[in-house]
């Protein structure tokens, strides 16, 4: 058996299902870039039966991410994934998505538990081992990497799952992932079903790799991963950050530093390059919204802070005392380039190219200029507050309403009131003045009179990201509209229904407070045009 764990990223499908973690497609194609620089082996880049727009998504990473590029024909390159169910028309999907990478694979799946099999499929256990062969053997013909994942394994009888999975191999499939969609499995049993699965499955060679797909609802994810990867599994699926439905998936961060950590217990090896783990992290936190939580394990704000007198006395004697892993190692910085106001253009693009950005001309004038603004008001300017003046410059939605001014008053002795103006789609400027409970609230109260969408705060969280009284602050949002209306289409449903998540950062809190509400707005309004528009289009082709 050999020494090699395959890391399967499924931030962009699994981990995008989280409520309100949903991407924009340049969002999406940006962490794609991200996770190939990461040096994860496949990327589930989306579901494209999804949507068109999934589609286009899922295309575009595929050409894009999946390829060498020009003149490096022998750089490497991730696979690249889509998740179809199991019908040929999904299948149909996937493959018109993912065919233009260099390494396409098709995920598929069914469910094998008798509680899914009896309540959501309504099928017997001959119409399921039926499907699969037929749907396995469909997406064979069209791909030479097939993926297939028996639904609710951990819940499954055993016996029934060696008869799927072995029915599965003689179709095609070349990857049997084995998830605990629920999270219902200890990691002794989760174990154990694994090793029984190598041993009993009919046709099981060294060709076919298994993997192991495990979620968070008891808080056992990494832990059931890993008791799968020890029992023989050599691909892990995993998402940036551990989103993902519920409770969220296995954390790539969590899984690879541990099995670096305690290589001598696990003997195996991964390619991710571990110091770009911090900064994909901060990346899918701002794209999606949702915050790291600070205790949150390798990439949580006090992962690496001892604030113990105890621990620091052992620190300052020796930092293995108390870090069994060094900052370093998941790309903590221990001494950052300092950048200020005199620093030049050329500094800056140095910077950030060892940061994992290219820009052209163009877009380092912009960020050159954004530099220059913050660095007037703050007098050293660390990566983090580049990644963050990075992600809000370039990688926010389309602005369909952009910050044009806002000033507040508040205090003691008045009404906190704010009076914003901003650029309209139709290129005006609009201006209005609220009053509130405080400077935040008037700030979204004069936002909401302008936009007219009525939507509910679901979360909103600030923080700074550097210490001192200058630090740039981030504030991250999470909305959704207020009485969801009631659509034919179901599109519309999901857009109307949806959780936005936006992101901000200035050094004036109640800015970054404006941009975040904003841009989740922004990714609102979008996603209602698109369901529109869909929805009309189709309602065109009914009519003829």
């Amino acid at each position: 058996m050999n020494n090699y764990v395959k890391i399967f990223d499924t931030t962009l499908r699994d981990g995008e299902q989280s409520p309100g973690a949903s991407m924009t497609s340049a969002e999406k194609l940006e962490v794609a870039r991200n996770l190939a620089r990461l040096g994860v082996d496949i990327i589930e880049a989306g579901f494209p039966a999804a949507s068109p727009d999934d589609l286009e998504a899922v295309r575009r990473i595929a050409l894009e991410v999946g390829n060498p590029p020009r003149g490096q024909e022998q750089a490497k390159v991730p696979v690249i994934a889509g998740l179809a169910r199991a019908n040929k028309a999904d299948v149909d999907k996937v493959w018109e998505a993912i065919k233009g990478a260099a390494h396409p694979r098709i995920h598929t799946f069914l469910a094998t538990s008798e509680i899914h099999m009896k309540h959501k499929l309504k099928m017997d256990r001959e119409q399921v081992v039926e499907r699969v062969k037929e749907v396995v053997a469909y997406a064979a013909g069209k791909c030479p990497d097939v993926e297939f994942s028996p639904e609710d394994a951990g819940r499954s009888d055993p016996e029934f799952l060696y008869l799927v999975l072995g029915e599965a191999i003689k179709a095609g499939a070349t990857t049997l992932n084995i998830p605990d969609t629920v999270g219902y499995t200890t990691p002794d049993e989760f174990g154990a079903l694994i090793a029984g699965i190598i041993k009993n499955t009919p046709g099981m060679h060294d060709g076919i790799t298994i993997s192991v797909h495990t979620h968070d609802d008891l808080g056992l994810a990494t832990a059931n991963a890993l008791a799968g990867i020890k029992a023989g599994a050599r691909q892990a699926e995993v998402t940036i950050n551990g989103i993902g439905e519920r409770a969220g998936n296995t954390s790539l961060e969590e899984i690879v530093m541990t099995l670096k950590t305690r290589h001598p217990v696990f003997g195996l090896e991964t390619g991710i390059d571990t110091t770009q783990i911090s900064r994909i992290s901060k990346l899918v936190s701002n794209y999606t919204g949702m915050a790291v939580q600070p205790n949150k394990a390798i990439v949580g704000a006090n992962a690496f802070a001892h604030e113990a007198g105890i621990h620091q006395d052992g620190m300052l004697k020796h930092n293995q005392t108390y870090e069994i892993m060094r900052p370093e190692d998941v790309g903590v910085s221990q001494s950052r380039l300092v950048l200020g106001k005199h620093s030049g253009r050329h500094a800056l693009r140095a910077r950030l190219a060892e940061m994992g950005h290219s820009l052209d001309e163009a877009e380092l004038d912009k960020a050159f200029a954004r530099f220059k603004d913050l660095a007037d008001r703050k007098k050293v300017i660390t990566d983090l507050d580049l990644e963050a003046l990075i992600a809000d410059e370039f990688y926010r939605p389309r602005d369909i309403y952009a910050l044009d001014g806002l000033q507040v008053a508040c205090g003691t002795m008045g009404l906190p009131t704010a009076t914003i103006r901003l650029r309209g789609p139709d290129g005006k400027i609009h201006t209005h003045a609220s009053i509130g409970t405080g400077p935040i609230d008037a700030t979204y109260k004069a936002i909401d009179s302008i936009v007219k969408q009525a939507v509910t705060l679901l979360e909103f969280n600030v923080h700074a990201i550097t210490e001192g009284i200058d630090a740039l602050g981030e504030v991250t949002v999470r909305i959704q509209p207020r009485d969801p209306l009631s659509k034919i289409d179901a599109q519309r449903e999901i857009a109307y229904g949806r959780v936005f998540g936006g992101h901000g950062a200035d050094s004036d809190i109640i800015v970054a407070s404006a941009k975040a509400y904003l841009a989740a707005l922004n990714k609102l309004i979008t996603a209602q045009t698109e369901a529109d528009a869909a929805a009309k289009q189709d309602y065109g082709v009914m009519l003829g």
